[in-house]
């Protein structure tokens, strides 16, 4: 550890710089993955604007549980529906088990109004939030 110290101390300019690079990286990953919307915030766009949920996972996976309302397409088949996901006139939330799969979705579907559950389902469970089983 002090090596390092010691490093950041003789080469400020490369510790700097990686810093940046560090700070873009998460900025750009961000903005790349589509605009994200928290567990308790899903709530709220739905009774406010009437969201669509698609939810991305499997048919097994969305059987085992998933959100209230929302619509299985799993994300292998989105490409048989960017039209009509492209078209709706609600806003569109993607969910998958973690969120990176449904950053990729969204930017296929190119919908203007548009967010990826951030966390997924992961991070829905994590926040104690109910799930529906399909029988």
């Amino acid at each position: 550890m002090e090596r390092w110290f010691e490093f950041m101390g003789n080469h400020p300019f490369l510790f700097g710089t990686l810093a940046v690079l560090v700070v873009l990286f998460f900025i750009l990953e961000g903005q790349r993955n589509g605009r994200k919307i928290s567990p308790q915030s899903l709530g709220i766009l739905v009774k406010a604007k009437n969201a669509m949920l698609i939810d991305l996972r499997d048919a097994k996976d969305f059987r085992e549980g998933h959100i209230s309302g929302s619509r299985n397409i799993p994300y292998s088949k989105i490409s048989s529906h960017i039209e009509e996901l492209k078209t709706a006139d609600r806003p569109l939330v993607f969910i998958c088990n973690l969120g990176q799969i449904a950053g990729t979705a969204l930017q296929q579907v190119g919908h203007a109004d548009s967010y990826r559950l951030d966390g997924g389902i992961s991070n829905w469970k994590a926040q104690g939030l109910p799930l529906v089983k399909s029988k």
